[in-house]
């Protein structure tokens, strides 16, 4: 989840250190408005920004963020179809992972990774960029909380993702070691099917093998 190429998604990417494993998570940018006072600026990210050798593309300078999933309050919101997949298939204790495409600041190599993990809790809290809007949630969104001790952002990205036949996919050899997912050879790129674990159990076994420090914060100076 966050900024990608797309008109929707910003047409930019979250950045990353591939030699220390340390990323910037950008969020998309906000299509509606929300209460006042409750905006999330791109323009505040640019002294972290710099630190990564980048600056705030000009198209961004003047817009707000869609902050979702939001690591400091551990909450994600979604809505429609994908709604209605995350309804339909998580409940409390099940896990909900996040990826984004990163951009290399050495390269400029897009990087698939993982940036965060969450164990859900409970149901609709108010802490979300779903809930910031002027137009509430109705029943059609869904937005989650995450447990505090078991989630949050990762303080360095996971790299998950390969370029194989024509998309951007889980890496074959991470693949296998998961049990494989719902989507065909672990597809990756955005769609409105989430992909999902076909084993769980396996996943946190690989997860918890990268010894992940989880942060309970977006940013962090």
């Amino acid at each position: 989840m966050g900024a990608d190429q797309s008109v929707n998604g910003g047409s930019w990417n979250g950045l990353v250190d591939t030699a220390t494993g340390k990323f910037l998570y950008i969020a998309i940018p906000e299509s509606r408005q929300v209460h006042a006072g409750l905006e999330k600026p791109y323009s505040a990210l640019a002294p972290l920004i710099s630190k990564f050798g980048r600056e705030l593309p000009h198209h961004l300078h003047l817009r707000h963020m869609q902050l979702d999933p939001d690591f400091d309050h551990l909450t994600y919101g979604d809505q429609g179809e994908r709604a209605k997949q995350l309804n339909a298939n998580l409940g409390m204790g099940d896990l909900l992972v996040f990826y984004a495409s990163l951009s290399d600041v050495h390269s400029g190599a897009l990087i698939y990774a993982i940036i965060g993990l969450y164990v859900i809790e409970d149901g609709l809290r108010h802490t979300n960029a779903h809930s910031r809007r002027i137009m509430q949630p109705d029943a059609r969104d869904i937005i989650v909380r995450a447990r505090p001790d078991v989630s949050g952002r990762l303080a360095r990205g996971l790299p998950i993702g390969e370029y194989r036949e024509k998309a951007y996919r889980v890496r074959s050899d991470i693949l296998e070691e998961w049990g494989g997912l719902s989507v065909k050879n672990g597809y990756l790129q955005r769609s409105a099917r989430l992909p999902r674990f076909r084993d769980a159990e396996r996943f946190q076994s690989w997860f918890a093998s990268k010894k992940p420090v989880l942060l309970q914060e977006n940013y962090r100076d």
